[in-house]
């Protein structure tokens, strides 16, 4: 039999109780992804610095930078997830829900944007780090291993003019990988922006 003295409340519908399910959902989904293309990126472009000092030590501090670039989606991530939840109330004195379930996929919408930029730009930065880096420890010492000895004057001041054009077409080759990594991280950049868009966009019940 039907149950009609049950009380019916206005706006029930728009604010579920599962409303901040979602709306967590988008927060962990956001660090989450953002963490994981940030340790992605930080993977492969140290993989590449680590090979690449082993025959051009000197440019290990000077290709550090695909690593501090992937760091830095893991920050993109936890500006977007700390937004979203601080942006999630808890209940009314009445034990009724405040958050909307439309403010609950504007913040999945959120999260999963910033996430999943961070997470394509985080592979980027790895894979271009990566072969960035070993292409240019291999063009700027000419190929050769840095315990390798010379044997007498004439061919000192030979292979210092050599080494000398290989730094020089090396640091071209740098200026490139920089570029290529600047676009790279704007990706993660453009996710941020539309996130922090799309977590303003609020509607919370009695409000």
């Amino acid at each position: 039999m039907v149950d009609y003295t049950s009380q019916v409340i206005a706006g029930s519908d728009d604010c579920p109780a599962w409303a901040p399910a979602i709306g967590y959902a988008g927060a962990a989904s956001c660090i989450i992804l953002a963490n994981w293309g940030s340790a992605w990126g930080t993977w492969r472009a140290g993989l590449g610095v680590c090979k690449m000092g082993v025959n051009y030590s000197k440019g290990v501090m000077k290709n550090i930078v695909p690593i501090v670039m992937a760091g830095v989606l893991g920050i993109y991530g936890l500006i977007v997830a700390v937004i979203i939840t601080q942006a999630i109330l808890p209940p009314d004195s009445n034990q009724q829900t405040q958050y909307s379930i439309y403010n609950g996929w504007a913040h999945l919408a959120a999260g999963l944007c910033c996430g999943l930029s961070c997470l394509a730009a985080g592979g980027t930065i790895g894979i271009i780090g990566e072969c960035g880096t070993q292409c240019f420890g291999l063009k700027a010492s000419g190929g050769k291993r840095p315990w390798d000895k010379v044997s007498d004057d004439g061919d000192a001041n030979e292979e210092a003019a050599v080494d000398a054009k290989n730094l020089e077409d090396s640091n071209k080759l740098y200026v490139g990988l920089l570029i290529m990594l600047i676009f790279a991280e704007a990706l993660a950049l453009y996710g941020l922006i539309v996130a922090l868009i799309l977590s303003q966009h609020t509607f919370y019940c009695g409000k």
